[in-house]
């Protein structure tokens, strides 16, 4: 299982690492983890050449159940992929702020 608690997303999240939200776009503006690009999970297969493959990914949704099979699928097209455990619900819960707005911007 390709999975990172929120103690150590939150780590990664300071130190710049990419993350991707796989949430359509209308959950996306409703509250995202700043800095996540929007990559819908219908989307991963055309946008793989977006993403590093010598840097971790971060992968995050709601809950962490959508994140943690885009991770999967990531990680077997050789993204060194991690879906973050509970997903922006977690990150909400544990006072980390969120961006909304009315549009996807990235």
């Amino acid at each position: 299982m390709r999975e990172v608690d929120m103690t150590t997303f939150t780590a990664a999240h300071r130190g710049g690492a990419m993350v991707i939200d796989v949430r359509e776009p209308a959950e996306y503006v409703a509250g995202h983890v700043p800095g996540a690009r929007p990559v819908p999970m219908g989307q991963l297969p055309d946008r793989l050449a977006e993403l590093p493959r010598t840097a971790p990914v971060y992968v995050i949704c709601a809950s962490g159940n959508r994140s943690l099979a885009a991770a999967d699928y990531l990680a077997r097209a050789g993204v060194d992929a991690w879906s973050v455990a509970g997903g922006t619900s977690a990150w909400i819960r544990a006072g980390h702020p969120v961006l909304r707005g009315t549009r996807v911007t990235a």
